[in-house]
């Protein structure tokens, strides 16, 4: 995750008119990086709608639905650009495109939609209605740990979970007795989480996010990886992470390198000569957790924001996945099994946990199951891990707890964080 997910670590959702990220931009990058162009996009959008140049608003707004590769929210947006120009059966068109994607947003109980409301509302309250075909596995016995990321070692036979505000990483057996694994070494919180049994690593980040007024004004926009001996528990490294970066998600090659993603400021990074190198040329916005499907020289990497591409990891070089009938973005968790990716989708509305089936050369998502969705048990999912055939996913970490500083909300008691399961 961080995602900026959920929080700018990670809750980063595109909101249906402007969403900023603090973005830090390398001056290597000869073209305008991903989120420099989302920027620029999102100030024409916000000085169109302040003129109230409604004409010029729609072709922006179609400008950023092919940048974002027609993500549900940009075409709700251009739904609205149609609707304040009265051309109600184009917005009709591209609200039904977005709802046929299965997504709801609170943007529809706005007036501006009345003109087609009676025509959109049964399907509204089909893609509102809940799909639960997971179950409860355990509740993690301590309340406020805020877990982000999950593991499994199978030779132990424990997941092993970081915690955001317990700021700790712990292992936990299949009835959810708990024990701490190792506390975080800067008192910041422990975010992404990946477990290497054949070395015996644990790989961990811990990130100091720029807005938690609980951590340090100094320390904040600050992130590390970790390596933790996976028996013992002793760090083993501590490699620095690039100014302002919130290295929130995690993958592992067959080799057991780590690749890890930076959602605060869009960089996608691997581990060489004990130093983080970038491996992307700027085409992300908010990466999450990349995934591999067999070939360790390919991730599949979902942007927050723009949807899910393949990066090699030699070259760089990004080709997105064409889902023409597929949500993909506000993706935090992704894992693939065979020809099929498994999401955690916490950007989505509503929250889901799905299965995307990707075509033979896993260049197009060719059809989708819904596994949990609009559930009040999975109303907060981050990430997930395969036992087997048993897919193990965070269905009620706790973000509701908080504020948009990273403080607990006055009168919202800490709750349990719930696992669910599912065989597939």
């Amino acid at each position: 995750m961080i995602d900026p997910s959920r929080h700018a670590f990670t809750r980063c959702i595109v909101a249906i008119c402007v969403l900023a990220i603090g973005a830090q931009i390398a001056a290597a990058h000869a073209a305008p990086t991903a989120i420099e162009q989302f920027q620029t996009y999102q100030a024409a959008l916000a000085k169109d709608a302040q003129n109230k140049d409604w004409s010029t608003y729609l072709a922006d707004a179609k400008q950023l639905q092919d940048f974002l590769h027609d993500a549900p929210t940009s075409r709700l947006e251009v739904a609205r650009a149609y609707l304040r120009v009265n051309n109600h059966a184009a917005a009709l068109a591209e609200t039904r495109g977005f709802l046929a994607l299965g997504q709801t947003n609170a943007a529809l109980a706005s007036p501006l939609f009345d003109p087609i409301r009676s025509v959109i509302a049964a399907q509204v309250a089909r893609n509102q209605s809940a799909i639960s075909h997971a179950s409860t596995a355990f509740e993690l016995p301590e309340t406020a740990l805020l877990p982000e990321d999950l593991d499994f070692d199978p030779i132990t036979k424990r997941f092993f979970v970081t915690a955001v505000l317990g700021k700790k990483i712990v292992s936990v057996d299949s009835h959810g007795v708990s024990r701490i694994f190792a506390e975080a070494p800067n008192g910041w919180p422990m975010v992404a989480l990946k477990i290497d049994p054949k070395h015996r690593r644990l790989w961990a980040t811990e990130v100091a996010f720029s807005d938690f007024k609980s951590i340090a004004s100094a320390d904040r926009g600050h992130s590390v990886l970790l390596e933790y001996d996976l028996d013992n528990a002793h760090l083993l490294d501590r490699i620095e992470g690039p100014a302002h970066s919130g290295l929130g998600d995690m993958a592992l090659t067959a080799g057991g390198e780590p690749i890890v993603s930076d959602g605060d400021s869009g960089g996608v990074y691997r581990v060489e000569h004990g130093a983080l190198r970038r491996i992307d040329h700027g085409e992300f916005i908010s990466p999450q957790t990349p995934t591999f499907c067999g070939d360790s020289n390919i991730a599949f990497v979902p942007d927050y924001v723009r949807g899910l591409a393949r990066l090699n990891l030699d070259t760089g070089k990004v080709v997105w996945l064409r889902a023409d009938k597929h949500a993909l973005y506000g993706i935090d968790g992704l894992y693939c099994r065979g020809h099929t990716l498994t999401a955690t989708q916490n950007g989505a509305s509503p929250a889901r946990v799905v299965e995307f089936k990707l075509d033979a050369a896993g260049t197009a998502v060719t059809g989708e199951r819904i596994i949990e969705r609009g559930t009040a048990g999975a109303s907060d999912v981050t990430h997930g891990v395969f036992v087997g055939t048993v897919f193990y996913f965070i269905a009620h970490a706790g973000w509701e707890m908080l504020d948009d500083q990273g403080s607990p909300k006055p009168g919202v008691p800490p709750t349990r964080a719930v696992l669910m399961r599912i065989a597939r």
